[in-house]
C-alpha cells in the first residue's frame, strides 16, 4: 500500500525528489523508502555523451547525459488530456522542455526524435461532454486541435508525431495481455485490470523514494486485491465510450497508455529506423524494402510479420495488429529503453512511477527511461499552483491577446526549468524591458556599423574579449542542466559592455571606428536568443495586436500628424508679401518629406487622396459648404489584400 500523506506531505516529497528540498521520510507503518541510497541501482547508459549534465529525478542528483544514438535520441513528453483550453502553468511546462529540446539539438547537436501522447479519452473528456451534450469524441478533438493552436502561438515546436490513445486501443491491449502473462497484473470478474504492485517488491518508488507498505487506506467498493493496485482496464460503464477487449468491452487506464505508446518491444530496434529514415534499404531486417514491410505486433511474442522478418515466423494471432509506419517507426526508434521522459513536477508521482513500473515489467529490464525531467509549477499569488481545479488560472489564448510569446519565453528562460516560478505582472513586465534593451541594442550597434550614430573610438580589445567570455559562459550554463537564467545573465552582461562602449564613443565623435566587433556582438546575441526561440524583431507585436483594426488606426495617426506638419509648414500668419515667401521657402522641406511618405506609403498599399483645403490669414479654410470640419474617411476594406487601404484627407493649398 501506498504512504498515505496531506497534500503539503506530497509537495514536500515531489520537491525532494526533485532537488529542491529535504527529503521527507516514511511514517511508521505506513510505507517504506524504495532500497538503496538516490541513484543507487540506476544503469548509467552507454553511447554518446552529450556533454550536459540533467539533474534526472531518477537519481536525484545531476548526470552525464549519455544517448543511446546522438542521430535518433528517443524523448517522450506526456502530453494534454484535451477537454478544456489549455493555461499558462501548462504552457510554462513545454516552452520549458521546448526550450531544452532547441538547445540539445542546436548548441549539443542532438537530432531529437519526439513522441508525444494526447490522452482523448478520460474521466475528465467524458463528464466535460455530457455537460456540453456532445460525443466525447467530438470534444476530445476540438480541444486537440486547440492545443496545437496554443503551442503553435507559443513557438514550441511540434513533436515529432503525436500519438493519441484511441488511435492506439488495439496495441494497448496487447501490451496488457503482456504484462498479464509476466505475472504483474491480473484481471477481475467484473472486467478491469489491475498491476499488481505487490509484484514489484521494493522496486517501486525509484522516483520518489516510496515503496508499498503493510498498510493502506482501504479500497472502497473496489475489486482490487491490494488498495495500492492501480487499474490498466477499466469495465464499461453506462454511457461512456468502450472497446472490446479479452476481460470484456471497457477503455484503458491513464498511466497504461504512456507506457505502450512509447513503448518498444522490437527484436531489431534503433540502427535499423536510422537506415529507413535515411531512405536506405532495411535489408538484413526485413528482405523487403521499407515501403512493403507490413510488420505486425504479438502482445506476447513481440515483432512478426509476414515471413520475412529475420528468425521470426508468421504469426497468426487474432489480436495481432499491422502497425502504421509511424509507430512502427517509434517502437523501432524507442527500443526496449528510452533517452528522456519528461512532463510536470506533478506527474513524477503517481504517473511516471507506474510507467516505470509497468515498462520494467512488461520488458523485462531492469531500466527502462534513463532520464526522467520535470519541470517545476508557475505559482500565482506566491503559493498556489495554477491549476483548473483551484479556478485560478489564465487560457493562453487571453494571456497572448494582451503579450507576446517572445515576453513569455524569455520570462520563462529567467528561471531554472524545474524551480517553480511566481506568475505576475511584474515578473513579465522585467522580461519585456530586457527583451526591448537588447532589440534597441541591436537597432543602435547596427546605426553605429552603418555610421548613422555619431561615435568615435571604443574599447575593441575589452569587447572582443567579453564576446569569448559570454560565449563560454553560455556553453557552461547550458551544458549545466540548462542553466537558462545563467546563460541569459552572461548575454545581458555583453548587451551592457557593448551599450556602455556605444555612449562613450558617441560622447567623443571621431577617430577610428569598430563595426567588426559590434556586427560580431550582435550576430552571436541574435544567435543566442533565436536558438532558444525568442525573436528579436516581433518583440513588441502580441498575439492579434498586428490586424487590421489596430493597423488602420495606427495608419491614421501618422497621416494625421502629416497633415499637422503640412497646415504648419503653408501657414504663413500675418506674414504678407516677401516675408511670407522667405518663410514658405525655409518651410519647403517639411513639405518635401510630407509628400516623400506619401509616396512611401503608396508603395505599401496606403493610398492618400488629398482634397484641397485654403489657408487663410488665420490659417486653413475648407472649401465644401456643406463641412468646416477636417474629416476622416473609413479606410476601405483592409481584410482584403487585393484592395487598395485608402485614407481621404484634407490637403492644405494656398
Amino acid at each position: 500500500m501506498l504512504l498515505t500523506r496531506g497534500a503539503g506531505s506530497r509537495s514536500s516529497l515531489l520537491r525532494a525528489a526533485l532537488g529542491l528540498g529535504p527529503r521527507p521520510g516514511p511514517g511508521p507503518g505506513t510505507g517504506r523508502a524504495a532500497s538503496g541510497a538516490p541513484g543507487q541501482g540506476w544503469l548509467q547508459p552507454a553511447g554518446y555523451d552529450t556533454g550536459v549534465k540533467v539533474y534526472n529525478s531518477l537519481t536525484r542528483r545531476k548526470d552525464p547525459l549519455i544517448v543511446s544514438n546522438v542521430d535518433a535520441v528517443s524523448w517522450y513528453s506526456c502530453g494534454p488530456t484535451v477537454y478544456d483550453h489549455a493555461h499558462l502553468g501548462h504552457a510554462c511546462s513545454y516552452v520549458r522542455f521546448d526550450i531544452i529540446r532547441r538547445i540539445l539539438s542546436r548548441v549539443f547537436g542532438c537530432n531529437i526524435i519526439m513522441v508525444m501522447g494526447v490522452t482523448d479519452v478520460d474521466d475528465k473528456i467524458i463528464k466535460r461532454a455530457n455537460e456540453m451534450n456532445v460525443s466525447p469524441a467530438s470534444l476530445a478533438n476540438l480541444y486537440e486541435e486547440d492545443f496545437k493552436q496554443d503551442m503553435a502561438a507559443l513557438k514550441v515546436l511540434p513533436p515529432t508525431v503525436y500519438l493519441r490513445v484511441t488511435d492506439n486501443i488495439p496495441q494497448i491491449i496487447a501490451f496488457i495481455e503482456g504484462v498479464i502473462a509476466r505475472g504483474h497484473a491480473y484481471c477481475t470478474a467484473k472486467g478491469n485490470v489491475y498491476f499488481d504492485l505487490q509484484s514489484r517488491g521494493d522496486k517501486y518508488g525509484r522516483l520518489v523514494g516510496v515503496a508499498p507498505g503493510p498498510v493502506g487506506e482501504p479500497a472502497v467498493d473496489s475489486d482490487k486485491r491490494h488498495p495500492s493496485d492501480f487499474a490498466l482496464w477499466k469495465a464499461v460503464k453506462p454511457q461512456e465510450p468502450a472497446w472490446a477487449s479479452p476481460w470484456g468491452n471497457g477503455r484503458p487506464g491513464w498511466h497504461i497508455e504512456c507506457s505502450t505508446i512509447c513503448r518498444a518491444a522490437a527484436s531489431q530496434p534503433g540502427p535499423v529506423v536510422l537506415q529507413v529514415l535515411r531512405g536506405q534499404s532495411c535489408t538484413g531486417w526485413c528482405r523487403l524494402g521499407p515501403d512493403s514491410c507490413s510488420v505486425r505486433f504479438c502482445g506476447t511474442r513481440g515483432f512478426s510479420g509476414t515471413g520475412h522478418v529475420a528468425g521470426e515466423q508468421k504469426c497468426h494471432r487474432p489480436r495481432c495488429v499491422t502497425l502504421d509506419s509511424v509507430t512502427l517507426l517509434f517502437i523501432l526508434v524507442f527500443g526496449s529503453h528510452l533517452d528522456i521522459h519528461s512532463g510536470g513536477i506533478d506527474l513524477a508521482f503517481p504517473h511516471h512511477e507506474n510507467e516505470i513500473a509497468q515498462c520494467e515489467a512488461f520488458h523485462q529490464c531492469r531500466q527502462w527511461g534513463n532520464y526522467f525531467l520535470h519541470a517545476g509549477h508557475l505559482h500565482v499569488k506566491g503559493k498556489e499552483k495554477m491549476s483548473k481545479s483551484l479556478k485560478n488560472y489564465i487560457t493562453i489564448k487571453d494571456f497572448l491577446r494582451a503579450a507576446s510569446p517572445d515576453v513569455f519565453r524569455l520570462f520563462c528562460l529567467r528561471s531554472g526549468y524545474r524551480s517553480a516560478v511566481d506568475y505576475g505582472d511584474g515578473a513579465l513586465l522585467e522580461a519585456q524591458r530586457l527583451l526591448h534593451a537588447v532589440a534597441a541594442f541591436a537597432e543602435d550597434a547596427r546605426a553605429y556599423m552603418r555610421g548613422q550614430l555619431a561615435g568615435g573610438p571604443v574599447q575593441e580589445d575589452a569587447l572582443w574579449e567579453s564576446l569569448g567570455r559570454t560565449k563560454g559562459a553560455v556553453q557552461e550554463a547550458l551544458a549545466d542542466d540548462f542553466n537558462t537564467p545563467g546563460a541569459v545573465d552572461a548575454v545581458m552582461g555583453l548587451v551592457h559592455h557593448g551599450n556602455r562602449q556605444l555612449k562613450a564613443a558617441s560622447e567623443e565623435p571621431g577617430g577610428p571606428r569598430s563595426p567588426a566587433v559590434f556586427g560580431a556582438i550582435v550576430s552571436y546575441v541574435e544567435q543566442f536568443f533565436e536558438t532558444v526561440g525568442v525573436s528579436l524583431v516581433d518583440r513588441q507585436c502580441a498575439a492579434g495586436a498586428g490586424g487590421p483594426a489596430v493597423l488602420h488606426s495606427v495608419v491614421e495617426e501618422l497621416v494625421r500628424f502629416r497633415l499637422k506638419v503640412r497646415q504648419f509648414a503653408l501657414a504663413t500668419g500675418e506674414a504678407s508679401g516677401e516675408a511670407q515667401r522667405q518663410q514658405l521657402l525655409e518651410r519647403r522641406p517639411l513639405l518635401e518629406a510630407c509628400d516623400a511618405l506619401r509616396r512611401d506609403l503608396a508603395a505599401h498599399g496606403v493610398s492618400i487622396k488629398e482634397q484641397h483645403v485654403h489657408v487663410g490669414a488665420t490659417g486653413p479654410e475648407d472649401r465644401r459648404p456643406q463641412t468646416r470640419e477636417l474629416r476622416t474617411r473609413e479606410a476601405q476594406s483592409a481584410l482584403s489584400p487585393d484592395k487598395s487601404f485608402i485614407l481621404k484627407f484634407p490637403v492644405v493649398a494656398v
